[in-house]
């Protein structure tokens, strides 16, 4: 029987460096039917003439203006055909058989529409890595955190988590996912503009009945922060004003109402925390978010599906508070939350 055929979709900006390190690795990949694309989201450096003087092989398809990465990945995909699509950042270094495991775990069942290798730090690769981990979990709050990774600690990798898992997301680091769902779903959410966008699509296929999986047979490494660093104030307020938005799309609308309403008390002692530090760029940031989420209300109310599932009938939702575990338990472990139903 032969395999399906295979996609892996990399959205540039401005990164000839990042290309010119990880592009080899990921041309020389261990897969027969594979059309490698780079996506170009109008880069101002030289990086679209350096891929077509050294790598031939590779397709570029170039976006007339920056459309950031959820737009962007949409309108190169738009003119992709392959029955799955890797989306794969450009920090990535990839061994020779990352791609065969994960597909072969989707092929096995109609009812997974997305998946997730495991994703290692680039610099410590006994460690897992901060985007993704050993895949995407959220709390009774929407936060999200990983297998491997709760806030800012970092598991060692000792094979804990090598066992085949549904999950709630996938890490749009080294996202797959199968042609037909991303065209049923819609793709990303072009209002997302970066960060979460990943997560929306991931429990909108889950309101949509189907499953997210993590294949610990096949792993990635990811440098990360490669677009926005992680001290940058517009990384704050996308992740803050995001995190609000997708909760307001994927929850029951009583979740919803009552959800946001804690989420965003939460937010202002995370407002209120900054200020304290005297970081008063983050806790503008944090305002900004809020200020747009409430302005964009009836529009994000447009976007709301069909169908929400009950949150905690979801694939990978802790039932109690994540932030609650981490700093006042003082747990740093995924293996240490008891409650998990």
């Amino acid at each position: 029987m032969s395999e399906p055929n295979v996609a892996v979709v990399i959205l540039n900006w401005n990164g000839k460096e990042l290309l010119s390190r990880f592009l080899p690795g990921i041309v020389q990949s261990d897969y027969g039917h594979l059309e490698i694309i780079v996506g170009d989201n109008a880069s101002t450096d030289d990086s679209v003439s350096f891929v077509r003087g050294h790598f031939p092989s590779v397709r570029i398809i170039e976006n007339d203006r920056n459309y950031g990465f959820a737009e962007g990945y949409n309108r190169i995909i738009a003119q992709v055909t392959a029955d799955y699509y890797i989306l794969l950042n450009s920090d990535v270094e990839v061994p020779e058989n990352w791609i065969r495991p994960v597909i072969q775990a989707m092929e096995a069942d109609a009812g997974i529409a997305a998946a997730q290798p495991k994703i290692k730090c680039y610099s410590d690769k006994s460690r897992f890595e901060h985007a993704g981990g050993a895949g995407g979990f959220m709390d009774r709050n929407a936060f999200p955190f990983c297998r491997g990774r709760i806030f800012d600690t970092l598991e060692e990798d000792h094979g804990q988590y090598d066992d085949q898992a549904a999950v709630f997301w996938a890490s749009g680091a080294a996202f797959f996912i199968k042609r037909r769902h991303w065209e049923e779903s819609g793709g990303f959410d072009a209002e997302l503009f970066a960060h979460m966008e990943e997560i929306d699509l991931c429990w909108r296929l889950q309101n949509l009945g189907y499953q997210i999986i993590y294949c610990p047979a096949a792993e990635v490494y990811h440098v990360g922060g490669g677009t926005l660093a992680m001290n940058s104030p517009f990384k704050v307020y996308l992740n803050f004003r995001n995190n609000l938005m997708i909760m307001q799309k994927n929850l029951p609308f009583w979740e919803a109402v009552w959800g946001l309403s804690l989420r965003m008390c939460i937010d202002f002692i995370a407002l209120l925390q900054f200020l304290l530090k005297g970081e008063t760029k983050f806790a503008s940031a944090v305002n900004k978010a809020h200020y747009q989420f409430i302005r964009n209300l009836r529009k994000t109310a447009l976007k709301r599906g069909k169908t929400q599932t009950p949150y905690h009938k979801l694939a990978g939702v802790y039932p109690s508070s994540i932030v609650w575990a981490f700093f006042v338990k003082g747990i740093r472990y995924f293996s240490q939350l008891k409650d998990f139903r």
